[in-house]
């Protein structure tokens, strides 16, 4: 008796009876069974249901290895006949239902997915990588079923993400308030979007104040629909991108004109301007500064657009009310600069003075959701990508939603 429950400790199972332990020289396989509690419940909701079959017979689960040995949990597979889910195979309580791994197993790849290399998982646990996004899936579905992060939203973020070639797209939704991870889904288009806020429900949609976004028609016009007392915040980082793809519009432009004029120096030293130009002047090296000054004295059109660049910038640092009559001022310059593509941007800045003055007066940015964005693409390289957007989706709600389990034996 006292060596059944050393077995029990060991594996890290409850409500479970050790029957016979068994070692073939490669294995160690442990015959187990539910405790008289747990006997006969649906695999899917977890009911009492009336017994239907024998299934299979016995199978395994694999658990955590035993030193250096593999180790199984083998039990007899009943089906069970379900009022709500049907015929199905009768739940254990060492394994989530449809797994051929144990729950210790299963948290333990959860856990080091979220913190190692895909080679690391695999190499540790001897397991397929496809495997691992299984398992994923399987644990975070569960971690969603008992804690819904859809609570309480106020404030969110919502983004694109291009996970991989071949424009594959991912919508993420991010809790401004607890900078989590909240939902993601294939797709950037006002379906997939939908599908969020079907989720979240018109009650909770009433409750969204700001919704910070990238100016992107598709979002805007949803959460207008979800959502219309929620205010919209365009992100000033965002606006400074337009301004700063304009400039290098601009520069382009020139740089082919110099280039079909046959003025080849000028063209070469319009071509290495970029950096110059993007850059903050206050991040200049003594070579850009020079290139700067270069084309103050001889490109008056590049330069007029740089400092268009510039002062729309210095103006989205100052205090909402000062920013907006700056703007004002901006707007009525850029649409005299006779540079077609600064006149364009004037126009779309106009269209969305509104959430411009909403994220500047609230202090809302879109950087927490740039943030999710850049560990996602950090997850997906790290694994050398996905088979499946779904894993990907899984592993970066396990890692940055907040449901990735302790270790095994670890505690919360």
């Amino acid at each position: 008796m006292r060596g059944v429950r050393v077995w029990a400790r060991l594996l890290s199972v409850e409500q479970t009876v050790i029957e016979d332990v068994d070692f073939d020289g490669e294995a160690v396989v442990i015959a187990v069974r539910p405790g008289w509690r747990q006997r006969r419940r649906c695999g899917v909701c977890g009911r009492r249901c009336p017994g239907y079959d024998a299934g299979e017979g016995r199978r395994r689960w694999r658990t955590l290895d035993l030193g250096t040995a593999r180790c199984y949990l083998e039990a007899e597979a009943p089906r069970v006949s379900c009022r709500r889910h049907g015929v199905v195979v009768a739940a254990v309580p060492w394994a989530r239902h449809d797994a051929r791994f144990t729950r210790s197993f299963e948290d333990q790849v959860a856990w080091l997915a979220c913190e190692c290399s895909k080679r690391a998982v695999s190499e540790l646990m001897r397991i397929a990588w496809l495997s691992v996004g299984r398992i994923l899936t399987r644990v975070a579905a569960e971690k969603r079923a008992s804690f819904d992060p859809l609570d309480h939203l106020r404030r969110i973020g919502i983004d694109e993400l291009s996970h991989r070639k071949g424009q594959r797209y991912l919508t993420v939704v991010v809790d401004h308030d607890s900078g989590l991870l909240v939902w993601a889904a294939p797709g950037r288009d006002k379906k997939t979007l939908r599908r969020f806020f079907d989720l979240l429900g018109a009650e909770r949609c009433a409750r969204v104040e700001l919704v910070s976004a990238d100016g992107a028609g598709w979002i805007e016009e949803v959460v207008r629909e979800r959502c219309p007392q929620a205010r919209i915040c365009l992100d000033p980082f965002h606006v400074v991108q337009w301004a700063t793809a304009a400039l290098d519009e601009v520069r382009r432009e020139v740089w082919n004109q110099a280039r079909r004029a046959g003025q080849t120096a000028e063209a070469r030293a319009l071509k290495g301007a970029r950096f110059a130009l993007w850059k903050n002047p206050e991040d200049l090296t003594g070579r850009q500064q020079a290139t700067l000054a270069g084309i103050a004295r001889t490109n008056e059109p590049l330069y007029r657009a740089y400092l268009l660049k510039e002062q729309l910038r210095q103006a989205l640092k100052l205090p909402v009310e000062e920013a907006l009559a700056l703007l004002e001022r901006w707007l009525s310059w850029a649409r005299r600069s006779r540079l077609p593509a600064f006149v364009k941007l004037a126009q779309q800045i106009a269209a969305h003075l509104s959430g411009i003055a909403a994220a500047l007066g609230f202090g809302l940015s879109n950087a927490r959701t740039e943030s999710v964005n850049t560990r996602i693409r950090l997850i997906a390289r790290r694994a050398f990508g996905f088979h499946s957007p779904e894993a990907l989706i899984a592993l970066a709600l396990l890692s940055l939603g907040g449901l990735c389990p302790p270790l095994p034996g670890r505690g919360c």
